[in-house]
């Protein structure tokens, strides 16, 4: 969306450690909180192709070892993806999901709260850095994510009872 009201929509993908350890309800519940609306949701066994697709240029920004680990990471299990909106959702996500490598996050983000791996460990041990949540970066990029995640008929418009007196 992201014109000159603010509102925006983002991606937000759970990826397979955080739904295999039963953290969906908490994580949504913190986006909920934040009074972002969500706008479309699915659970996906992600393949080659959607791996592609999503991490698109992955590979060219930091070389096929680490695509290769986050491209086997991201299919180890189901991905909960879902779409926010709201004022300035892109970096309201950004903000409540936290540092990319957990060990920087910071205490009462998502990350920071639920997830320790560092990035020293991942690459020692040729892992993909476990972190629970990819958000998109900017609103290019959640329109790019958007599109190839949720076909249109796939979102959905809608008054949250908080919009009605916030607005």
């Amino acid at each position: 969306m992201g014109d000159v009201t603010g509102i925006e929509r983002t991606l937000v993908l759970l990826k397979p450690d955080a739904v295999t350890r039963g953290l969906v309800g908490r994580v949504l519940a913190r986006f909920e909180d934040a009074l972002l609306k969500i706008v479309g949701s699915k659970m996906v066994w992600m393949g080659a192709e959607l791996s592609r697709q999503h991490y698109f240029d992955l590979e060219d920004r930091f070389g096929p070892e680490v695509y290769n680990a986050v491209a086997v990471f991201m299919q180890t299990g189901p991905v909960f993806a879902f779409v926010l909106e709201g004022v300035d959702a892109v970096a309201i996500v950004r903000k409540l999901v936290g540092a990319t490598y957990p060990d920087q996050a910071a205490p009462g983000t998502i990350r920071g709260d639920f997830a320790h791996q560092s990035k020293a460990y991942a690459n020692a041990n040729g892992l993909a850095v476990a972190n629970l949540v990819h958000a998109s970066a900017n609103a290019v990029e959640a329109k790019r994510e958007i599109d190839v995640w949720f076909a249109e008929g796939e979102l959905h418009d809608y008054q949250t009872l908080a919009e009605r007196y916030v607005s």
